[in-house]
């Protein structure tokens, strides 16, 4: 076991395991407390003692730039560069005269400070390293197995309470090492756990995080908590739980003395079900049927009715869009026919596949394997189907084709680099982009894993000519446009695609192998013939010879459905998590490294095995959380779990996303013939309103999304979409154009409520402009909308979606009739919108005032209003100059409390 030992070493390592009476050599604290004849290893020992002093962090030598001449790798992952950086500064025939020990002693000046003392066992370690020789690592050295960490779990009980951490190394050559010296720790909340250099861990306030330790390339967690209250043990009260997620979720608070919140009632669990899964307000009829329904299954009735409407389809389409990256911004030129259309057929794409409820893995397959052309297909035949399909001829759509091309299209995934680290975020919910400089600080990879996982992307392009530059010209010059450049070139193609000629089209393609070292990249060939490149590495995987097949990324497509660590299904069911918890049970939902781990990770693996199980069913996912008491618990909490944030005790009150909040207005304002529809009519909601990145102009939806923080879709990060509150929101709500015509629209409740009370009476009274604002305010609104539509309808020829252009057409005839009606410029699309002076309508019928107020309740925050609310809004309606004036201020009143765009 210890043959690869030196002699001397050999000698006081079996005196040290007969002393201890075990097979774990001492800590070095121990064997170098004074000078010693054994050598450290530089792996082993010397480099992480050099981490452990901060040698080669990133403020001192392991910075790019390194300090006084003197470069280490950040944190410790090029062995061999190190040693030789070392070896510049030992003097071999006097190590004690070696520069590397007088500077961090202050023999000499260091501007890092003292780091250890003369004499110390630290200072002995690098002493007897260099008097051994300063051998770097072995050509073939033994691997670390595992980092053994005990306690593996620790509970405190008070305020003095403490625990000494232990790590003991295990080599692949047999050696077992008491390593707690050498260990870095970290505590990832040091409010509830602080850890000191030598892994002595401190109580701190109520509640559980873990201390993380590193040692070589091992990160490993270690659980740590104190209970909240005594409520413990036998002391925890029993709790139902019908379900294994339920189950999971509970045991973990049993820990903590958690007690989670009662279940919801089926009003609240109604808005949050349908908000969750389908982005979507019930209405106030929805309401009502469900309230009326006593039925034990009603919960999971609803769940799956939800699971099957278009709006759950275009909410998790949006997401994945979120997820995969489909910016319109990225997505320049990609589509020749015609350059507006690739974000939505990205949408349409996966659209249909969640619609179906397409397997996940498949569907992801999809855009992994990607790739335009049909087997056999040639590049003239290829650009002709594709001309027809982007006119709009045939039944076939972009939706329909096998794999979606634009993933790999976009511009920031032009690199091997880019396409590696928005690879591993999409599918992995892991970020490696540290570790394309230096080893991962958080996780186990280092450059060299990142450079061979970047192999496995050096041969996939997105070619603008198909990969068919000969046959791509012929096409160009049949058109007549072989004299053209740049954007007059894109321009004319666009036209002669929408005159019905046949257009090159771009593709992907894997090519041969690469030259990296040529300042320009040689011209490569398609993959008629295996690559090259020689062979690339799986994240923590095996290696992959890329010489026999054809295709890498295939190798990546089956790696991610077999990784025994599951980090594919993992990345997928914590992101759902997120969606229904306001966090993941990993948080960030996009860093699932080791030193990040999951707040409950028998839940992770239940829901991650499960979505494998079950053949990575979407819908599974959905109901295995929706219908679990974990889902369903009350947002109000109790004495113990008011502070929980990462046990799920409790719903935790979180601001709708940007599409839900839009969306929520439109539908608590619209009249009933929107409303019935509008879980399965799609037609101008913003679940599917794809027009991504920033929206800064002060108009319309976009202005809107962007306030409210949809997905920017710009970076590699989950990050991209907001959930924080801000001051515009709450201006766009209480006063905005938008906000406050959705209240006064023609086809909007106050205005139905209006002609049932009025006697269905349009008089010029009713009419008449509110007395807010300015002509030449309202002027301005005017312009806006008008150039809105006109946006939309040139949109719409563009895109070549007849019947939506027949409509906008329709629809902008009305508003120009309407606006020359109201004295307005022609176009003004305002006037169909404009508020009523709801004060001088003359009512042929009393309002049955309890009835509206319940209604405007069920509207907004689906729920009756309570005794004193029907009271209060009753007698504020009855003291208005008109009820509907009263009616109108109370539907503005809910659409600006917390509790309406809040999902609770």
């Amino acid at each position: 076991m210890l043959k690869s030992i030196a002699l001397p070493t050999m000698v006081a390592v079996l005196c040290t395991l007969s002393a201890r009476g075990d097979d774990v050599l001492a800590p070095v604290t121990e064997r170098f407390a004074a000078d010693s004849e054994e050598t450290p290893d530089f792996q082993r020992h010397v480099v992480p003692l050099l981490g452990k002093l901060g040698c080669n962090g990133r403020a001192c030598h392991g910075s790019f730039q390194g300090r006084g001449g003197f470069r280490l790798s950040l944190f410790g992952y090029d062995f061999k560069a190190d040693q030789e950086a070392l070896s510049e500064r030992v003097d071999l025939d006097d190590p004690a005269a070696s520069y590397a020990l007088h500077k961090p002693t202050l023999q000499e000046p260091h501007e890092g400070g003292q780091r250890m003392d003369v004499g110390s066992w630290e200072y002995n370690v690098l002493l007897s390293w260099i008097k051994g020789g300063a051998n770097p690592r072995p050509d073939e050295p033994a691997e670390l197995e595992s980092l053994e960490v005990t306690p593996r779990e620790i509970v405190f009980n008070s305020d003095d309470d403490q625990r000494q951490l232990r790590a003991v190394a295990v080599w692949s050559d047999g050696v077992r090492e008491d390593v707690t010296s050498l260990c870095r720790f970290q505590a990832n909340d040091e409010t509830m756990a602080s850890v000191n250099e030598t892994g002595l861990v401190a109580a701190g306030t109520p509640g559980d995080s873990h201390v993380v330790v590193f040692y070589d390339n091992a990160v490993v967690p270690v659980p740590v908590l104190r209970p909240v209250s005594d409520q413990t043990g036998d002391r925890y009260p029993p709790i139902e739980t019908p379900t294994v997620v339920g189950e999971m979720t509970v045991s973990q608070q049993h820990k903590r003395g958690i007690g989670p919140s009662e279940v919801c009632s089926d009003a609240e669990f109604l808005r949050r079900v349908a908000l969750d899964l389908a982005g979507t307000l019930p209405t106030s009829d929805e309401v009502r049927e469900f309230l009326a329904d006593g039925s034990a299954d009603k919960r999971s009735r609803k769940v799956d009715e939800l699971l099957e409407t278009p709006a759950y389809a275009a909410w998790w389409t949006t997401k994945l869009c979120d997820w995969t990256g489909n910016s319109p911004q990225q997505l320049n030129n990609v589509n020749a026919a015609n350059r507006a259309a690739p974000p939505q057929q990205w949408y349409d794409w996966i659209y249909k596949r969640v619609d179906e409820n397409v397997p996940y893995d498949e569907m992801v397959e999809g855009l992994v394997l990607a790739k335009g052309r049909k087997p056999g297909e040639d590049y003239r035949d290829y650009c002709e189907r594709m001309s027809a399909l982007n006119r709009g001829e045939g039944d076939e759509t972009f939706a329909d084709q096998d794999g979606m091309v634009y993933y790999w299209a976009r511009r920031n995934f032009n690199t091997s680099e880019e396409k590696a680290i928005g690879f591993a975020y999409t599918f992995m919910g892991t970020r490696i982009q540290c570790a394309q400089c230096h080893k991962h600080p958080f996780d186990v990879w280092t450059q060299a894993d990142f450079k061979q996982f970047e192999e496995f992307f050096e041969r996939v392009r997105f070619a603008r000519n198909g990969g068919a530059r000969r046959e791509s010209r012929e096409l160009i010059a049949e058109l007549g446009l072989e004299d053209k450049k740049g954007g007059q070139l894109r321009r004319a193609i666009e036209q002669a695609a929408r005159d019905g000629k046949t257009v090159p089209f771009a593709d992907v393609l894997v090519v041969r192998g690469v030259n990296r070292g040529a300042a320009q990249r040689k011209k490569k060939k398609e993959d008629d013939d295996p690559a090259e490149v020689g062979v690339a590495r799986l994240l923590g995987g095996e290696t992959v010879d890329l010489t026999q097949i054809r295709d890498p990324r295939t190798a990546l497509m089956d790696w991610l459905r077999n990784d025994q660590k599951q980090l594919f299904a993992k990345a997928f069911v914590n992101r759902v998590w997120a969606n229904y918890f306001h966090r993941g049970i990993v948080e960030p939902t996009d860093d699932l490294s080791l030193a990040n781990p999951p707040s409950n990770d028998p839940l992770l693996q239940h829901l991650a095995q499960g979505f494998v199980e079950h053949g990575y069913d979407m819908h599974w996912v959905h109901r295995e959380i929706c219908n679990s008491e974990t889902y369903q618990r009350s947002w109000k909490p109790t004495d113990s779990n008011v502070n929980d944030e990462r046990n799920f005790s409790r719903a935790v009150p979180r601001r709708l996303p940007a599409e839900v909040a839009y969306d929520a207005v439109v539908l608590a304002t619209a009249g009933s013939r929107q409303s019935d529809k509008f879980l399965t009519d799609l037609d101008g909601r913003m679940l599917r309103y794809n027009a991504g990145g920033r929206n800064r102009r002060n108009q319309g939806p976009g202005y809107a999304l962007t306030v409210f923080g949809r997905s920017t879709r710009e970076n590699n990060c989950d990050c991209d979409r907001s959930a924080d509150a801000s001051l515009l929101q709450t201006v766009f709500l209480r006063n905005d154009n938008d906000a406050l015509q959705m209240i006064d629209r023609d086809a909007g409740w106050i205005s139905e409520v209006t002609a049932e009370l009025s006697g269905g009476s349009r008089d010029s009274q009713a009419r008449r402009e509110r007395p807010r604002g300015n002509p030449e305010q309202r002027e301005r609104v005017m312009q806006r909308r008008l150039k809105n539509l006109q946006e939309k309808l040139k949109a719409a020829r563009e895109s070549g979606n007849q019947q939506q252009v027949q409509r906008l057409r329709r629809m902008l005839n009305r508003l120009r009739q309407a606006a020359r009606r109201n004295g307005n410029r022609p176009g003004d699309d305002a006037a169909e919108s404009q508020p009523k002076d709801l004060a001088n309508v003359k009512l042929v019928r009393e309002p049955d005032v309890p009835r509206l107020v319940e209604e405007a309740y069920l509207r907004t925050v689906s729920r009756n209003p309570t005794d004193d609310e029907q009271a209060i809004a009753a007698e504020y309606i009855a003291d208005a100059e008109n009820p509907l004036v009263g009616l109108r201020d109370l539907m503005w009143s809910l659409l600006n409390t917390k509790e309406f765009i809040v999902n609770h």
